[in-house]
């Protein structure tokens, strides 16, 4: 195969002007990962500064609720900054040191991937950039307000739909312009090669843990392992555990927004509206017309409204190696309440569409079957919409009575 593809996805479609760039980060990524001593350090950072190994969380009250089989949840939430993202961006924080640059940008839509590389930003005391769709802007708030906090530049980005694509095109245009000292910490296993590949290496983290803690508490496979799909990192992290066990089912979960048999989601593997394509610097599924134009996306949670997928996972999915679903918003935020209801648990709304087809799928199983569902990141960032999504009346008047105060 050749290399940064898989199947025939993947690729390095970039400027001239990059080639070095990437000449280089491919130089470093390679000798990274032909270094055991540079894995080491970093499964030691991640154990020192974001709680790894997560826990597996054995949901007894749910299993119990939906009857056949046992469910676990993988616990990502826990991660420091509240989602797998920290995975990929401390990662990569290695890696820029040891390229001696001293920026970084990213792209965030939910913005939890711009907390993490802001907190990273700190932590290794670089420079840091964040873009943003100014639809995510407003939706995620409290976000950017933690980024701003920790010493990142957000910079909102009016082009286009407002969202996830929209600040990737944009941190790409910054790229061109401040290559020599800046790296582009791309938060999914999307782009140009190596960035699939080298993500995925970082988030496989989760898999390796899930694997070896269901069989201690279980004491064999899971049958099945959920986790929502938008680029798709919180998915390959969770699956590469057990891509080699062909006894397990993997289920991707795409944004079904208000039905896939609308213009109104966010679906490229199940729903009718995306091709092949090639667009910010790889090829993978779009959502497109039939000119090659981006269609606009939706999806309640802003972090799965991008408009393609990762080339690993479309290959996968032409494997039949990974079935994909989708959720619809109504789905999942009564999913998020029915796991806030018997666990304590409040998931994010993108990790809550895995919850959705899991939640579908388990009854119809055995009671000696065990399921594992990736709660890929927690959901106080999203506050502001599911309090919207619940109508929640003394929500509403709080924020009138905190807005008239602040315009005092």
């Amino acid at each position: 195969m050749k290399k940064g593809y898989f199947g025939q996805w993947g690729g390095a479609f970039i400027p001239e002007v990059l080639y070095a760039t990437f000449a280089q980060l491919n130089t470093e990524y390679e000798k990274a990962r032909a270094d055991a001593a540079f894995w080491q350090e970093y499964v030691e950072l991640m154990g020192n500064y974001s709680c790894r190994p997560t826990p597996l969380t054995y949901a007894e009250n749910l299993s119990n609720h939906f009857g056949g089989a046992r469910i676990y949840i993988k616990r990502e939430d826990l991660n420091h900054t509240g989602a797998h993202k920290a995975n990929n961006v401390m990662g990569q924080g290695l890696l820029v040191k040891r390229m001696g640059k001293k920026r970084v940008i990213a792209e965030t839509g939910a913005g939890q991937h711009g907390v993490a590389t802001a907190t990273m930003a700190a932590r290794f005391g670089f420079d840091c950039t964040v873009y943003m769709g100014e639809e995510d802007v407003a939706r995620q708030r409290p976000n950017v307000f933690w980024m701003e906090k920790l010493g990142a530049t957000v910079v909102p980005v009016t082009s286009g739909s407002r969202t996830l694509k929209d600040a990737m095109n944009e941190a790409f245009r910054d790229w061109v312009s401040s290559m020599d000292d800046t790296h582009y910490v791309i938060g999914t296993v999307c782009g140009p090669h190596p960035f699939p590949e080298m993500v995925a290496w970082f988030q496989s983290i989760i898999g390796i843990e899930a694997h070896k803690q269901i069989l201690q508490q279980f004491g064999r496979l899971p049958s099945r392992v959920y986790a929502c799909v938008g680029g798709g990192s919180n998915a390959m992290g969770i699956f590469q555990g057990f891509l080699d066990t062909p006894e397990v089912e993997l289920v991707g979960v795409e944004a079904g927004g208000e039905g896939i048999d609308t213009d109104r989601h966010a679906s490229r593997m199940t729903g009718d509206r995306a091709s092949a394509g090639v667009a910010q610097g790889y090829k993978t599924m779009f959502l497109q017309n039939p000119e090659g134009q981006m269609l606009d996306t939706h999806s309640i949670a802003a972090g799965l409204d991008y408009v393609g997928v990762s080339p690993i996972l479309a290959d996968l999915g032409e494997q039949g190696r990974v079935r994909f679903e989708a959720a619809t918003d109504k789905e999942v935020v009564d999913a998020l309440a029915l796991s806030m209801r018997k666990e304590g648990l409040i998931p994010a709304l993108e990790s809550s569409h895995g919850f959705v087809q899991a939640f579908k799928e388990a009854p119809t199983m055995a009671g000696d079957e065990a399921i594992i569902i990736n709660m890929s990141g927690r959901g106080d960032k999203d506050i502001f919409t599911v309090a919207h999504a619940f109508d929640d009346p003394s929500w509403k008047k709080f924020i009138v009575d905190r807005g008239n105060e602040y315009s005092k």
